[in-house]
């Protein structure tokens, strides 16, 4: 079936995918937006697909995005890392993957859960926007700039408001598939 999608995905299968069946659905399962926070994180200065490529090494390298078990990797482990050819080898990402551990950890105990902290900046509910074309799609929003503000002030790294609203859209904050995608949630 010939779906017509936002043009950002391309014709790369592993990219369609992504597009079809997790870019902009709604995440709230811990483990699974620390998940993207890293790899929103490791994607900074590249192509997202080359980090949809690496994507399973990461899973295996990073213990299945277990945070209690990120945040107690050492220097050796970070030296470990820096060995794999299947993740992105930059010790200042790699570092901060570390520390977003704790501070993922911090949130957590502070308020129940990274999902109830993450999405109290939406009141809960996705933005759903109504974009016709790509280049209305904004790189941040003041949303995104708010939330990056406080993770840095959580210690958090690597979460600058144009990465911030990216993983927003990652796991379905916002909905900013384009009104003439097949993915478009109209509800």
């Amino acid at each position: 079936m010939n779906r017509q999608r936002c043009a950002w995905s391309g014709t790369d299968p592993l990219y369609c995918a992504y597009h079809d069946e997790e870019w902009g659905v709604p995440v709230h399962e811990d483990r699974r937006l620390f998940e993207m926070l890293v790899l929103e994180g490791a994607q900074a200065g590249l192509a997202w697909i080359t980090i949809l490529r690496k994507r399973e090494a990461y899973r295996k390298a990073f213990e299945g995005f277990d945070p209690e078990r990120v945040a107690a990797y050492d220097e050796q482990k970070i030296q470990a890392l820096l060995q794999n050819p299947g993740i992105v080898r930059n010790r200042l990402k790699l570092g901060a993957a570390v520390g977003n551990a704790k501070a993922f950890l911090a949130v957590q105990e502070a308020f129940g859960s990274f999902d109830h902290y993450l999405w109290s900046f939406l009141g809960g509910q996705p933005r759903i926007n109504h974009w016709t074309r790509l280049a209305e799609v904004p790189a941040l929003t003041p949303e995104a700039e708010r939330l990056s503000k406080d993770l840095k002030h959580r210690e958090f790294r690597f979460v600058g408001p144009t990465i911030i609203y990216a993983f927003m859209q990652s796991v379905g904050m916002v909905d900013d598939h384009l009104m003439t995608c097949w993915k478009r949630n109209r509800g």
